[in-house]
Formats: structure tokens, C-alpha cells, sequence
């Protein structure tokens, strides 16, 4: 039986488990919980149809990793403490699946990295959107070269849901240390994994423009008395947007005020990423988009073709520059969360506590993207160029991972059918 230990039980860690939950894995078992809410986790995990009696709860992760005996540690805490408490786990060399941002300043990275090291632990850090079926089938695209060599790319996300940034516990910029470390480094990761280059320095700004105003610190939204006016109040969340499933008095469950002196966190950001090649990427985030406005995915392109792909259209395109024709791939990404992602990195952190797997989003990714996400914050802050100084032993994995299940003919040859236009 191998025994997990959880550092965090929030609502991101329950979406884990209940993905876990589907495999049905009869030899793996949650054995310990850390969270300082514990009365409350305690009851949570009752309500999730989960033995409180077969579970010991701690306040703290370092007790946990002291007093249990764990086969894998799981960790998904707030993001300040990724690297705290992923360090002695590293340490004990236990397989860890590790929340993204794997850091989130300077010292945690260097911390982070000389932890990473010495260690033996195979880890899976949380970059579902690098294992999606889109940038599965984009890469053996790619590598094919229907493209050709890759010379120039343009990303974008566009969030729908980025009031949480604004309205929630996620304003607090102690805590997410800005947008490009929260968001952007899913999508650094997956390009430089396509790409399959050393990124060399990047050029960066961000800009608050409209989570911004005079309303005083700490109001709760429905204390102003602008509920009709305000287009984020629960009144206009329900109403006009069609997002919640009622009108929430006495705080807006808990929302504070996103035009308040104290909301945290930029609206917008972009970044220009230059490779060891020459070539560079131009990616740009957006977090007041709305309702059809959302989007995610890049344009990849080669003098042979362009390739794009988004995971809210569940498209693979490509555009083939010198033919008379297009190709078009449909994705269907399931009912599992990021586009199918959260569950085959689940699955993947199920075959290495087996030891029949390879990491598919190994720490030295985690690591990477963290440093472009630190270099791109210092880069808008300063308004410089930085450099990006990857230590040696940090590339990008672009072999990808190997499982007995993706090591099968059936997945090496699987064709994703095309529509030709």
C-alpha cells in the first residue's frame, strides 16, 4: 500500500483527488493531512465521502513529514509555501507532485534549485496544459516538420474567469507575486517544451487598468450600496452575467471589492522572449476578457506552414504556406479538467509511486519557467532587458515522458482525424 501525504487541502488539491478518485487505485491511500484550518478540513474531507477515522490531520507540514512514514507527498498550499515545504520533501526523496508556481521570488528559486540537486525525487509539477492532446498532437506536428523549423511564435491568454485575481484571496500580491508567475508559467512551459530551445532574456510590461480605484480597503462587495451600477457585484454576477446562481448578501460570499485601494495584482501583460536561436516569442495576457473572448494557444511558424492551436476552441490548425489547402485537427479533451491535462498528470504521479513511469512535468521544467516568470516581472518592473541565465543542467525536456501506457503502439500511432479546407 503506498501512503500519501497531503500538504494543503484546498480546493485545487480536492480537484486532484477527486481525479485520482476516477483510477479507483486500490494500492494508494491518503494517510496524512496538513492544513491550518484543521476542524475544517477535518469536516471537508467527511463531505468529500472520505474516512476522517482512517486520516491523521496536522496544522503543519513540517510535523507531517516528520512524524509520518510516506511512500509520496502531494503539496497544495498556498503558493508562498510551494517551496518551503517542498524542500524537505526533496530532501527525503519522495515523489512530491508539486503545485505551480513551483516558487515565487529569487531565494525560493536558488533554495529550490540546490534542493532539486542533490535530490532523488521524481516529481510532477502541476503543468497539465503541456500533456493536453493539443500540444501532444502540436508537438508530433512539429517534430514532423509540417511546419518546418519553428522561427517565430505568438501566444496569448485571454482569462474569463480572471475577477478571481481581483475578488478573492488572490489579490494579495504577497501571495501570487503578480500574474506572470501565476498564468504565464503554464504557457511559458508549454512553448519552450515545444521548442525544445534555451530561452536566453526577455523584455516585459505589465499595466493595471481596470481592477483599480478609489473604494476604500477591505470592502466587501454589497457594503458600497453601488450593487445596480456595479458590473461586478453579485447583483450584475447573477443578473446580467449569468455566472453565479444567486444574488449573495452579507459579503458576496466572502468577494472583496475589485475597484478598491487595495486590490492587488496587473490586468495585463505582455513579454518578449528571445531564444538561444535567435528567435523570439511574443506572448501577451489579459485578464478582463469575457464570456467569448476567452482564449489560450499560440501560433507556431515555419516558412513551410503555420501551426496554431487554442484549448478553448480545441483546435490543431495548420496553414500551409506554399499549397492550396489547410488542415484542421478536432480535439475532444473529455470531461477532465485543462483540457483532459489534470488527469494524466494524476495518472502520471500514480505510475511513478509504482515506479513504472517517468515524471511528465519534471522539476527542472517547473524551475525553468519559474526563472522566465521571475526575469519577466524584474524586466517590467526595471523596464530593462534581462537576461535569462538558465544554469547548464536546466534544459527543456522535449523528449517528453515515457509510461507503459503512452509507450504503446496504439498512442505512439494514433492519428487525430483531419478536416481538410
Amino acid at each position: 500500500m503506498k501512503k500519501i501525504g497531503l500538504i494543503g487541502y484546498g480546493r485545487r488539491m480536492r480537484g486532484l483527488l477527486w481525479q485520482m478518485d476516477q483510477f479507483r487505485p486500490e494500492d494508494v491511500r491518503i494517510v496524512a493531512i496538513a492544513d491550518p484550518r484543521v476542524e475544517e478540513v477535518r469536516e471537508q474531507v467527511r463531505k468529500d465521502g472520505r474516512s476522517v477515522e482512517a486520516i491523521r490531520f496536522y496544522s503543519e507540514g513540517d510535523r507531517l513529514l516528520a512524524e509520518e512514514e510516506l511512500d509520496g507527498v502531494m503539496i497544495g498550499t498556498r503558493c508562498s509555501l510551494h517551496t518551503r515545504y517542498a524542500v524537505p520533501v526533496l530532501r527525503r526523496n519522495l515523489p512530491l507532485f508539486l503545485e505551480k508556481p513551483v516558487c515565487t521570488n529569487a531565494t525560493d528559486w536558488r533554495r529550490l534549485y540546490a534542493a532539486w540537486k542533490r535530490s532523488k525525487s521524481p516529481v510532477v509539477v502541476s503543468f497539465p496544459l503541456r500533456v493536453t492532446a493539443h500540444a501532444r498532437l502540436a508537438e508530433k506536428l512539429i517534430r514532423a516538420g509540417e511546419i518546418g523549423t519553428v522561427h517565430h511564435v505568438q501566444a496569448w491568454n485571454n482569462v474569463p474567469y480572471g475577477d478571481c485575481y481581483y475578488l478573492g484571496w488572490y489579490r494579495d500580491e504577497q501571495e501570487t507575486q503578480g500574474l506572470f508567475l501565476q498564468k504565464a508559467t503554464h504557457d511559458f512551459d508549454y512553448i519552450t517544451r515545444l521548442l525544445g530551445l534555451r530561452p536566453v532574456q526577455v523584455a516585459a510590461m505589465t499595466a493595471k487598468q481596470v481592477y483599480k480605484g478609489p473604494m476604500k480597503a477591505g470592502l466587501r462587495c454589497g457594503e458600497c450600496g453601488l450593487d445596480e451600477e456595479c458590473p461586478e457585484s453579485s447583483l450584475h454576477r447573477y443578473l446580467s452575467r449569468g455566472i453565479t446562481e444567486r444574488v449573495e448578501r452579507e459579503g458576496g460570499r466572502l468577494l472583496r471589492c475589485g475597484f478598491a485601494v487595495d486590490t492587488g495584482n496587473e490586468d495585463s501583460g505582455s513579454a518578449l522572449v528571445e531564444y538561444e536561436t535567435g528567435m523570439h516569442v511574443a506572448y501577451s495576457q489579459n485578464f478582463f476578457a469575457r464570456r467569448g473572448a476567452g482564449a489560450r494557444g499560440a501560433r507556431f511558424f515555419g516558412y513551410k506552414g503555420t501551426l496554431e492551436f487554442d484549448w478553448y476552441t480545441n483546435e490543431v490548425r495548420i496553414f500551409y504556406h506554399h499549397q492550396t489547402r489547410s488542415a484542421v485537427h478536432t480535439i475532444e479533451p473529455g470531461k477532465a479538467g485543462h483540457g483532459g491535462g489534470d488527469a494524466i498528470l494524476v495518472w502520471n504521479f500514480l505510475q511513478i509511486l509504482r515506479k513504472e513511469a517517468d515524471s511528465a512535468a519534471p522539476l527542472s521544467a517547473g524551475l525553468l519557467s519559474a526563472l522566465m516568470c521571475l526575469k519577466a516581472k524584474e524586466s517590467a518592473a526595471t523596464r530593462t532587458f534581462c537576461e535569462i541565465a538558465l544554469p547548464a543542467d536546466l534544459k527543456p525536456d522535449r523528449a517528453g515522458f515515457r509510461d507503459r501506457m503512452y509507450a504503446h503502439r496504439l498512442f505512439r500511432d494514433l492519428a487525430v482525424p483531419e478536416r481538410v479546407g
